[in-house]
């Protein structure tokens, strides 16, 4: 990769130690993209032998999985264990993969309380690219971010701002809201 000299043999975390500050941001960019590929292509085959909504529910299923899977990890990352309110919650989506590929914000945010947006979503832009609407995400997002939200902390609710197949404006592709439930 790079400039540096290839280094033979050197696998795994060896080869990854190996590289520059550069690299590894490019191998970080990479891998996310190609996980957003690869979960592409397996939506795109089950919808192919089964149908949209057949692949729609295996989706539901596997992010009802994956979400707390990737919480979990970004939690233990980052040194936070569960139950750190917002501020945690914030802070674990600024690490998930999708962060690394797509354009998100989050607004609003107090102790309480934050709005997350995804301003620019690849999978969306791809689609509107090729003249094709929306993907109706919204009800695999339900099952995603309601989870993500759980796993950072139990007491986190999360309302669905609008999402594909509902409406939205021009300048963000889902927006959804934690709330802090007291108690």
């Amino acid at each position: 990769m790079g400039n540096s000299e290839p280094s033979r043999g050197a696998t795994g975390i060896a080869a990854l130690e190996a590289m520059t500050k550069e690299e590894l941001i490019q191998v970080c960019l990479d891998d996310a993209k190609n996980w957003l590929a690869h979960d592409g292509l397996w939506f795109l085959a089950v919808e192919k032998d089964h149908g949209m909504d057949a692949a729609i529910e295996a989706d539901r299923a596997a992010w009802e999985m994956f979400t707390v899977i990737e919480a979990r990890r970004i939690l233990a990352r980052l040194g936070l264990e569960p139950g750190g309110g917002i501020p945690a919650l914030v802070r674990c989506l600024e690490h998930r993969l999708y962060a690394r590929l797509n354009l998100q914000e989050t607004v609003e945010v107090s102790r309480t309380r934050a709005v997350f947006r995804m301003n620019d979503c690849r999978v969306q832009s791809a689609r509107n690219r090729k003249g094709l609407p929306d993907f109706p995400c919204k009800s695999v997002g339900l099952v995603e971010y309601a989870g993500f939200a759980r796993t950072v902390d139990p007491r986190i609710k999360t309302r669905c701002i609008a999402c594909p197949p509902d409406e939205h404006p021009e300048e963000y592709c889902c927006a959804w809201e934690f709330t802090l439930e007291q108690g």
